[in-house]
């Protein structure tokens, strides 16, 4: 009976199945995205959302009441601090047997108790100590020959005192009380008082009652409670009074408030200071968090909307990519009887129809090869061809009869010497140098230590000619000095230093040639710097001899201006398959750096 149900289950399950999957391959292609992305997408989002916004909001509230409780036990501990101060000097007096014997002592006449509150204060120290902190300390006695001053006063002077009447209704041998003093008013101002009032019964036998006042300093315990910085507003009550807070409510010279905030109460904490009653009320924050979210309302509906409708346009790219890419295979498709086929030029991703796309192109490439292989060796060569041909026709004007120029220049050198002309006869040989380099064009290119001798010699003409006004250092990396480039390509940039640079400032100026190797990880690229410390430029002059270098052509060989610079430019393009990388920096009056990059990786070759 079991097989038969299993049976019948599993035909149920697979003719649902069957139903379903039809139905899908009947759905159309962006119905299809439409339902993976409500599904998969916008529906799993508002979940998630909701989830992470209540253990935001959670965590964010449990993080707010642990800062608001360890807030209310800090208070805790510097009441506590600040009374059990005045309990310790109260337990010293408690238990002092010469303040005993002196209160309990019998005076004469008022001279002898002065006498005697002379010589108690001289062999105590007692006032020297007892006003400390600002805190005031009074002795009572039902002694009438004590007379009232200072730290002592007899009984009656108190009896009809508010404060003595509550402690004594109390029926407690120790207390600590809050109150607010305006029974001298307007004779003494009205002020706010903390009392700390203890029995003095610790000796028995005692021949008259005794009571202790210590007065502690509101102001200074207000101060102490605002100077310790904290984050939630405090209030400390004594029932609906409130005794202490640290946000202006604390006034000494007015009357206790009614506590009329218990709505915004976050923590309260019960504490019983000396038969005295306090809670330590911390008010949650004004800036509550689901009244921020409420405020950022329209915010978090924008981002909301931002995450639904962004997967939602993503979804719509995704169906015009597929049909776009199979548009276009068809368009190329029907091009294929043309004499060339037409390759696709980009190609996205890595599905089928980029797969059928790249065997397309493959084909295609295969038809196209040696045509556009020959075609495109052609063109280039014969680019480089017409930039040879002009470069030699930039140095036909200094190449009239070489040889015999050659032969003059070397009849001089040689009557220089004999005349003991040393130093004209070396320029002369450097000019030698240079002019054979200048009508040498039988190879495009040539060494970086033959292009440096040519550069030196360059340089040593120039020094002749300015003399003391400018000094030049060339910098040479030994692994660069059988690398092959453009010839004339440092001097290039070194006599536009002279001339746009040193030539045309008064003082005194610098040249200076490094040509390095610089090595990365996946990259190795030959440097050559010329940098002077001439007259600078402008920013806009800048900018427009940097694009002319980026831009170099033989059209702009024909312009006027710096034709020198843009055919140096030009063949180190064409030399590198257009990978060499210029950069110029200049200011006026401080000078110009040139620097080119040749990259010697990847399709680059120049050595």
């Amino acid at each position: 009976m079991n097989i038969i149900q299993d049976g019948h289950r599993e035909h149920y399950q697979q003719k649902w199945m069957g139903r379903f999957y039809q139905h899908m391959n009947n759905i159309k292609l962006s119905r299809k995205l439409t339902i993976l992305y409500v599904f998969c997408v916008l529906i799993p989002l508002i979940v998630t959302d909701s989830i992470l916004l209540y253990i935001v909001l959670n965590n964010e509230y449990a993080k707010r009441q642990h800062a608001m409780e360890n807030e209310a036990n800090a208070i805790q501990y510097s009441l506590t601090n600040s009374i059990d101060y005045a309990a310790a000097t109260a337990k010293q007096i408690y238990m002092n047997e010469y303040i005993e014997r002196y209160l309990n002592h019998n005076y004469a006449s008022a001279l002898a108790y002065v006498e005697a509150y002379q010589d108690f204060v001289k062999t105590t120290l007692f006032k020297g100590g007892a006003g400390m902190d600002n805190t005031i300390i009074t002795m009572y006695a039902d002694n009438p020959t004590i007379v009232n001053g200072g730290e002592f006063s007899r009984m009656s002077s108190i009896e009809k005192t508010n404060w003595y009447n509550t402690f004594k209704k109390s029926g407690q041998d120790t207390m600590l009380y809050f109150y607010y003093d305006n029974e001298k008013s307007p004779a003494v101002e009205a002020k706010r008082k903390v009392l700390f009032l203890k029995k003095l019964d610790f000796f028995s036998g005692s021949r008259c009652d005794k009571f202790l006042k210590i007065e502690l300093d509101y102001s200074n315990m207000v101060r102490g409670l605002v100077r310790l910085g904290y984050e939630f507003p405090v209030y400390v009550c004594q029932g609906k009074k409130v005794l202490l807070a640290n946000n202006g409510h604390s006034s000494i010279n007015q009357n206790f408030e009614e506590f009329q905030m218990k709505h915004k109460v976050g923590v309260c904490k019960e504490m019983s200071l000396y038969g005295c009653e306090l809670q330590i009320y911390i008010l949650k924050p004004e800036t509550d968090i689901l009244k921020n979210i409420l405020e950022n309302m329209p915010l978090i509906v924008l981002l909301i909307l931002t995450n639904a409708i962004l997967p939602g346009w993503l979804m719509k790219e995704l169906n015009l990519s597929l049909t776009v890419r199979i548009e276009q295979l068809s368009q190329v498709f029907d091009n294929v009887e043309d004499e060339e086929l037409c390759r696709i030029d980009e190609i996205n991703g890595s599905d089928e129809i980029s797969r059928l796309m790249e065997n397309y192109n493959r084909m295609a490439l295969r038809t196209n090869e040696l045509i556009q292989t020959v075609y495109k060796d052609r063109i280039k060569e014969q680019e480089m061809d017409i930039a040879r041909q002009n470069a030699e026709l930039l140095a036909l004007h200094s190449q009239i009869n070489p040889h015999f120029l050659f032969n003059a220049l070397e009849s001089i050198r040689m009557h220089c010497i004999i005349q003991n002309k040393p130093e004209i006869a070396e320029m002369v040989e450097k000019l030698a140098i240079m002019e054979r380099q200048n009508v040498d064009w039988a190879t495009d290119t040539v060494e970086i230590g033959k292009e440096m001798e040519f550069v030196e010699a360059y340089l040593s003409l120039q020094k002749y000619r300015f003399g003391d006004k400018l000094s030049y250092e060339l910098e040479v990396d030994k692994s660069c000095l059988d690398i092959n480039i453009p010839k004339l390509t440092v001097v290039t940039f070194v006599e536009n230093a002279c001339i746009h640079g040193i030539e045309n400032k008064a003082t005194k100026g610098w040249i200076f040639v490094r040509i390095y190797m610089e090595e990365k990880e996946s990259y190795r690229a030959l440097c050559i710097e010329v940098e002077d410390t001439g007259s600078g430029m402008e920013e806009s002059e800048q900018q427009k001899l940097l694009w002319m270098m980026q831009n170099a052509s033989i059209d702009r060989l024909q312009e006027k201006g710096r034709v020198g610079i843009v055919n140096a430019c030009l063949r180190l393009k064409m030399i590198t398959d257009n990978q060499v990388k210029f950069a110029l920096e200049s200011e006026k009056g401080v000078g110009t750096m040139v620097q080119i990059r040749i990259p010697l990786e990847g399709n680059v070759e120049i050595c």
